[in-house]
């Protein structure tokens, strides 16, 4: 089923019932998730972008963007802390009376994890990395609900900055993880008509399968799952091989 999803994702249309969308996306950076903005800006979304970092180069970023998308609203950084992001979602979610979808991208980093640390202190780890998307998602859903938006809610987490072997052990920690979570919030919100997705580390490179291998295959899939076409799609967690 999933190899079908992405199978039309990747070679769908364009989505015109995108155009107005009201799109938050969050923890974007130089690295990660210009493709994905851009995407949604070309499709006339009405977006509300959260920057993870202040350069230069974010500032490009945005001049790009900004043209496209029907509006745009533009946050800096904010501190990886319950308050501070608990703040954050909150604003976001009211800036454009609503939202209607929310991506968050993840980066998943073992810091200062020890070489011989337990699974249980992976596990940990993790759970921390995915404290502030839980957060972020379950105060937007909580919106949605209100404004009786049928909306989604795509995590995208990745994994980087690892040697090969490390990086696949870490990744089999976080897909587990996400999945949980992604499945749970999936089967709260579901009655109210709100829909949680994700993607995953690959675990095992090399093996194919997922058929996501870069930043544009993950924007075509978050724009088919925002749109009509994915309205079907809960609790689903694709996998992303990316280098």
């Amino acid at each position: 089923m999933l190899m079908s999803v992405i199978e039309d994702a990747l070679s769908g249309p364009a989505y015109p019932d995108l155009a107005g969308k009201r799109v938050l996306i969050t923890g974007l950076s130089s690295r990660c998730g210009v493709d994905i903005a851009r995407a949604f800006a070309e499709h006339r979304s009405r977006l509300v972008l959260q920057f993870s970092e202040a350069s230069k180069s974010m500032q490009t970023v945005a001049e790009l963007i900004a043209p496209d998308a029907l509006e745009t609203r533009m946050y800096g950084p904010v501190a990886p802390r319950e308050e501070e992001a608990v703040a954050f979602a909150k604003t976001a979610a009211k800036v454009l009376g609503g939202l209607d979808a929310v991506i968050n991208l993840v980066p998943l980093v073992p810091g200062d994890l020890d070489p011989f640390a337990s699974m249980e202190d992976v596990e940990r780890m993790v759970a921390r990395q995915l404290a502030v998307p839980f957060l972020t998602s379950k105060i937007a859903a909580n919106r949605m609900s209100m404004m009786l938006t049928d909306g989604v809610v795509l995590n995208v987490a990745t994994v980087s900055g690892m040697p090969q072997r490390a990086k696949s052990a870490f990744a089999t920690v976080a897909k587990a993880g996400l999945s949980a979570m992604t499945r749970a919030q999936a089967e709260e919100w579901a009655s109210r008509g709100i829909r949680f997705n994700a993607v995953a580390p690959q675990a095992m490179a090399g093996l194919g399968g997922s058929g996501l291998s870069s930043e544009p295959d993950i924007a075509s899939l978050a724009l088919y799952l925002v749109s009509g076409q994915g309205k079907r799609l809960s609790g689903c967690v694709f996998e992303a091989d990316m280098h």
